[in-house]
C-alpha cells in the first residue's frame, strides 16, 4: 500500500509534518478540523510539500525523520536545496564541541600534547631497550664464536 509524507503550512506560519496512505482524504480531514489536534488549532492549512513511497511504513519513517528537523532544514528540503541538508543538520548550540570557547579547546589540546609526550617517551624507552637487546645478542654471539674456536 502506497504512502505519503507531507508538510502542511498552518495559518500561523508553522509547519505540520504527517504521513498517510490517502493524501487527498487526509488533507480534507485536516481542513475540516478532523485531523491532528495541532492542525485543528491552526486552521486553515495548506499542503506545501509531499513525498510518495511504495509502502506506508516508509512514509511514516520519513515523517518521523523530518519532524525532528529545524524549520530551515525543512525549507531546504521543500525548495530542493539538497546540498544544504547536511550543513543544516549540524549542531549550532553553544555547547557543541565545535562552538566551545577557546580555553576549553586549548585545555583539551594541552591534555593531548601531554598524552603524545608520554607516548613518545614510551617509544624512546622501547627503542633504547631494543638497542640494549641487540648489544646483548651481539655479545652472546661473540662469546659463542670464541668458544667454538
Amino acid at each position: 500500500m502506497k504512502g505519503w509524507m507531507y508538510i502542511l503550512a498552518c495559518s500561523d506560519g508553522r509547519y505540520y509534518t504527517g504521513s498517510t496512505n490517502n493524501l487527498e482524504l487526509r488533507i480534507q480531514q485536516h481542513q475540516n478540523g478532523e485531523g491532528a489536534n495541532f492542525t485543528k488549532k491552526h486552521l486553515p492549512v495548506k499542503l506545501i510539500y509531499f513525498e510518495e513511497f511504495q509502502r506506508i511504513d516508509e512514509a511514516f519513517y520519513r515523517e518521523k525523520q523530518v519532524q525532528g528537523w529545524s524549520r530551515k532544514k525543512k525549507e531546504a528540503l521543500m525548495n530542493g536545496y539538497d546540498e544544504k541538508l547536511h550543513e543544516l543538520a549540524e549542531c549550532n548550540n553553544e555547547t557543541h564541541f565545535r562552538n566551545a570557547p577557546a580555553k576549553v579547546v586549548s585545555t583539551s589540546l594541552n591534555d593531548r600534547n601531554r598524552s603524545l609526550s608520554a607516548i613518545a617517551d614510551h617509544r624512546l624507552l622501547s627503542e633504547a631497550e631494543v638497542i640494549r637487546n641487540k648489544a646483548e645478542i651481539n655479545t652472546t654471539k661473540t662469546l659463542l664464536e670464541s668458544d667454538g674456536e
